[in-house]
């Protein structure tokens, strides 16, 4: 499995109303490559759709490679954030991605999240 698919994996373990960082996302695969999590985030062809737009383009992203993606999955890239609790960038915008977390339950006050309440920590 290539490290972007293992990231990918690893972050559907957090839960929705949760959120972990890039640190540890990394950390949990046993990496220190946190730029390659961002990365990765921003590539993520999984991610939730947002507009009609974003679901043809999951979808022909999805379709190169049938065996690997038969099992189709939502990655939550949003519920990756910084580790000081800085929401960070997202594909869609950070006001998207506020949006997406507040949705979920997750409170967001000058676009940080408090991670003694939210943070959940991967295995």
């Amino acid at each position: 499995m290539k490290f972007r698919e293992k990231i990918y994996s690893k972050l559907g373990k957090v839960p929705k109303g949760r959120v972990t960082t890039y640190k540890t996302l990394a950390h949990s695969l046993n990496s220190k490559v946190y730029r390659a999590v961002g990365t990765a985030m921003n590539k993520n062809p999984y991610g939730y759709p947002i507009s009609s737009e974003a679901v043809r383009n999951r979808r022909s992203a999805i379709r190169g490679d049938s065996k690997r993606n038969s099992g189709f999955f939502l990655v939550p890239c949003h519920r990756v954030i910084n580790v000081d609790g800085r929401v960070g960038g997202f594909a869609s915008g950070t006001k998207k991605k506020i949006e997406m977390l507040k949705k979920e339950g997750v409170r967001v006050v000058k676009g940080r999240v408090d991670l003694d309440k939210y943070f959940y920590e991967l295995k």
